[in-house]
């Protein structure tokens, strides 16, 4: 009998659906005072091997992808306290990294509010030659930069999104113009390629205007895998019409269950399956041997906190001024003002506030929740069984298809992240144990 059941037992973990997970390369373990720790290696950010390391741990590890978030402006704030988001560029950074790794998937940020679309589209096709196939576009609308990009004020979600779905169908046009069965090489006739194949788009749009074609070929005809990130009512749309995958913040197990059902319904109002998008939240980590000094790192990671900041944000998504706020009174539902006509993100706007409805917080508590104190992403502190509980619990809930990690507190996190919790993971079948293919495309869709 106990045979039996340990073979039923194998059985049912290796016919588990397989997560898919991928790993920040923005150094999230370095944030609030973690830096600060001898072992951060702080004076290395801004160079590759810094990144190549967690890389090609990644890789070690069969990850799907490392992923490089970006920003196209700088809040010289921060930089007191912390390098904040200053960053090298992403797809320069995946470029360097592409000839060290052979199998890890490459995804580069890119704005479609502030970039050239055909530049876009050079850019990830090129790094797609760089990696053999392994590179990958986070598109982005943005949410600030525009004084850079010379425009007085951003443009509303509406038009970025609006830009956003005609830039992005551009970036696809230019990359089939120009594909890889068109490259002959043939020596003895001395042709070249077949230029029967290669095409102009001759693109002419509300916003945009490209003939092309690329003067990049395909890498082959494997496709470039396309991430979107955000959930607002347009951006769900918008992935649910193009994306591979939406990274998302989903500070709990039911806003990302609401998002993933929505998302694949919407998924098959655009002709395409409910499978064909995967929902990959944030993971914040902070890890540790027991639940108490996971609490301590997370708490000295944090010590140095801005409440004033925290508070003006706070203002900034919900019209609500805790400013002078009573410290034992809790915030209800009938103290937050209607939603502003204008936000910086409807998207944390609509989280904080689904918050405050559901916990009725006081100050001191909504200061310390993943809405207000980081980007609104699921968050586990405590040991590597706490992380696997919840990491089960979600997968069994239905509530995604896997997460994208972003190790906080110390190096330490990283550590363990590596070293102790994908191999669970893998044990226990709910993630590869090998790579099956050798593309982006292929690992999301084993």
């Amino acid at each position: 009998p106990f045979i039996s059941v340990f073979l039923q037992r194998s059985e049912a973990m290796n016919h588990r659906k397989k997560l898919h997970i991928g790993m920040s390369l923005s150094p999230t373990w370095l944030a609030g005072d973690a830096w600060r720790r001898d072992d951060s290696k702080i004076e290395d950010i801004y160079g590759s091997d810094f990144h190549l390391d967690i890389a090609k741990r990644s890789e070690q590890a069969k990850l799907d992808f490392v992923f490089r978030p970006d920003t196209l402006f700088l809040d010289s704030q921060i930089l007191e306290s912390g390098p904040g988001f200053s960053s090298l560029d992403p797809t320069i950074l995946l470029a360097s990294i592409a000839r060290e790794t052979g199998r890890i998937g490459l995804l580069s940020t890119a704005s479609t509010t502030f970039f050239p679309p055909y530049i876009v589209a050079r850019q990830i096709q090129s790094l797609n030659w760089l990696s053999n196939g392994r590179a990958g576009w986070n598109i982005v609308t943005a949410l600030d930069g525009n004084q850079n990009f010379g425009l007085d004020a951003m443009p509303s979600s509406d038009e970025r999104y609006e830009r956003a779905i005609e830039f992005t169908e551009i970036v696809r046009q230019l990359w089939q113009s120009y594909p890889h069965s068109a490259l002959m090489n043939h020596r003895a006739s001395g042709r070249y390629a077949d230029t029967s194949k290669i095409k102009s788009i001759n693109h002419s749009g509300k916003y945009y205007t490209v003939k092309g074609p690329l003067n990049v070929p395909a890498y082959g005809d494997t496709p470039i895998p396309l991430i979107q990130a955000g959930a607002s009512e347009t951006g769900r749309d918008f992935a649910a019409s193009i994306a591979d995958a939406i990274f998302a913040a989903t500070p709990d197990k039911d806003v990302a269950s609401e998002l993933r059902k929505d998302l694949r319904r919407r998924a098959t109002s655009h002709g395409r399956n409910e499978d064909d998008i995967l929902v990959l939240p944030g993971l914040s980590l902070y890890l540790a041997s027991t639940e108490s000094e996971a609490r301590d790192l997370y708490t000295e990671t944090h010590a140095r906190q801005d409440n004033v900041k925290k508070l003006q944000y706070i203002k900034s998504l919900t019209d609500l001024d805790l400013s002078l706020w009573p410290t034992d009174r809790p915030i209800t539902a009938a103290d937050l003002p209607p939603p502003p006509a204008t936000v910086r993100s409807r998207t944390h706007s609509n989280l904080l506030r689904r918050l405050i409805h559901r916990e009725e917080p006081t100050v001191e508590t909504l200061l310390r929740c993943p809405e207000v104190i980081g980007s609104a992403h699921w968050q586990v502190i405590g040991t590597v069984d706490d992380a696997i509980e919840k990491i089960e619990e979600w997968t069994n809930a239905g509530a995604m298809d896997g997460f994208i990690s972003v190790p906080g507190g110390s190096v330490d996190s990283v550590d363990i992240f590596f070293e102790q919790l994908m191999p669970r993971l893998s044990d226990n079948g709910f993630f590869r144990s090998e790579y099956s293919g050798n593309t982006f495309y292929e690992h999301l869709k084993e």
